[in-house]
């Protein structure tokens, strides 16, 4: 493997520049029965690939490369400048730049209006040797589709299909874009757009339950999966020699917008970190439900976050750091086996939680703990562990590292406070002097006497 270890994510799509205006209604027009809004403030974002790229581009390990049509006008120039750690591959592109504009007051989205392009690629020969170049040094293809004709463009296809015979292509289609290429790892439509594109192919689509559906469709397009999303209802995943896959969706209120690129995000992130599918669904529904629950795209671009402690369990750790920087609080992490968790453990975490914003719980990973703990070790397998400490409301992510210690895990985490328990009193921990080399500090926290797991075991052993 490469010395990106897989990271190296290329999203290829549709961008447009997002604009949400911002406002109060006192009065109605006097010439119309239309509200007036009194506009205070107007804010501009990445939409389309460029939001999916923005996301991909939060895992701290992951380097991003958007390749889209670009307009050469004031609107494409400040879509750009708001790309950040993202590297961009412009392709020629038809009219100006594409813009979505809300408009809200007191919270509600009264109107929508759509101006621009019509953003279809006009590639030429040195735009498409650079694409070419960015598809060859990819681990995986991520294709946001926005319908502006990027999908549909002859020359851009063939290199998408050349690239899914290499490395695994996570593809979000669209109504009005090009099908999959044939040979896509996954494929993610939502429900709408699973119907859609087995009638647009006179196919019975009504009738089918969303797994039946994600069958059809993998047939359809050729690929080695193909997942569903169905809002509250989770996803359905159909893939080569498997059985149906329902992923359940944690229950969220809030703005779905941009939910879909969260869900492809996570999951190509999660394809390229370790080639399994069934852990990527799981992640990318977990983000999609935390999205939605933490306000959509509006959420995510507001200048002033709600305080992270209010913020939902079910985000990713690099999501969790995201949102604390942007609202100059303190990281916390902590880590251990947490193989049965005890009064010990909860204890620890509390007092891990109190010491800043949000609290990131690393674990080892199964082949880990027998590493360190023997053959009969972990009693409970990481994906279990990795659940219930999510439960708990001390901790705002979890993340699983295969090493010994947790060193790699915390150079990509770079917390404000490490903190461990007090059992390691006396013992320079290996991870110190790293965490310190960041302006991070260490904290030994009250081990609550006579509670561990060895000790459990033990005692459980003896009366069985």
């Amino acid at each position: 493997m490469s010395a990106r270890a897989g990271r190296r994510v290329v999203v290829v799509g549709d961008v447009l520049l997002d604009r949400e205006v911002l406002g109060g209604v006192h009065r109605v027009a006097p010439d119309a029965p239309a509200p007036v809004v009194d506009v205070e403030e107007v804010r501009e974002s990445p939409g389309g690939a460029g939001l999916t790229a923005l996301l991909a581009a939060l895992e701290p390990s992951a380097e991003v490369l958007l390749v889209a049509p670009v307009a050469d006008d004031d609107a494409g120039r400040r879509l750009r400048s708001l790309l950040r750690g993202v590297e961009v591959v412009a392709l020629p592109h038809a009219g100006g730049t594409r813009r979505k504009s809300r408009v809200r007051a007191d919270g509600q989205v009264l109107v929508r209006l759509d101006d621009g392009g019509p953003g279809t690629p006009q590639p030429d020969a040195a735009s498409l040797g650079a694409a070419r170049a960015a598809l060859a040094s990819a681990d995986v293809v991520l294709v946001s589709d926005y319908g502006a004709g990027t999908t549909r463009e002859p020359r851009l296809r063939e290199l998408l299909a050349e690239a899914a015979r290499r490395v695994p292509v996570v593809w979000d289609p669209h109504p009005r874009g090009g099908a999959p290429v044939p040979g896509c790892a996954l494929v993610t439509p939502n429900l709408a757009e699973a119907r859609g594109s087995l009638a647009a192919h006179h196919l019975d689509a009504a009738s089918l339950r969303p797994e039946e559906l994600a069958a059809e469709l993998r047939a359809l397009w050729d690929a080695g999966a193909v997942c569903v999303t169905a809002g509250a209802r989770g996803a359905y995943c159909a893939a080569a020699g498997s059985e149906a896959l329902h992923l359940p969706a944690e229950p969220a209120t809030g703005d779905p917008c941009g939910a879909g690129d969260r869900f492809a995000a996570s999951a190509a992130l999660e394809v390229a970190r370790t080639g399994a599918l069934s852990p990527a669904l799981a992640r990318a529904v977990r983000d999609a439900s935390a999205w939605v629950a933490a306000g959509g795209t509006n959420g995510f671009f507001a200048p002033a976050p709600a305080p992270v402690a209010q913020r939902p369990a079910g985000l990713s750790p690099a999501e969790v750091a995201a949102r604390v920087r942007a609202a100059g609080g303190t990281l916390v992490a902590t880590g251990g086996c947490f193989d049965v968790l005890h009064a010990g453990h909860i204890g620890c975490l509390e007092a891990a939680r109190g010491l800043g914003d949000a609290l990131v719980v690393l674990i080892n990973s199964d082949e880990s703990v027998r590493r360190l703990k023997g053959p009969g070790r972990p009693v409970v397998g990481q994906e279990d562990r990795e659940r219930v400490l999510r439960a708990l409301a001390s901790v705002d992510a979890v993340a699983v590292f295969t090493e010994d210690d947790p060193r790699a895990a915390l150079a990509q985490l770079r917390p404000d406070v490490w903190a461990k328990g007090g059992d390691y009193g006396g013992a320079e921990l290996p991870e110190a002097e790293l965490v310190r080399s960041w302006g991070g500090r260490v904290v030994l926290l009250p081990y609550l006497d006579g509670r561990s797991t060895t000790s459990i075991l033990a005692a459980g052993a003896g009366r069985a």
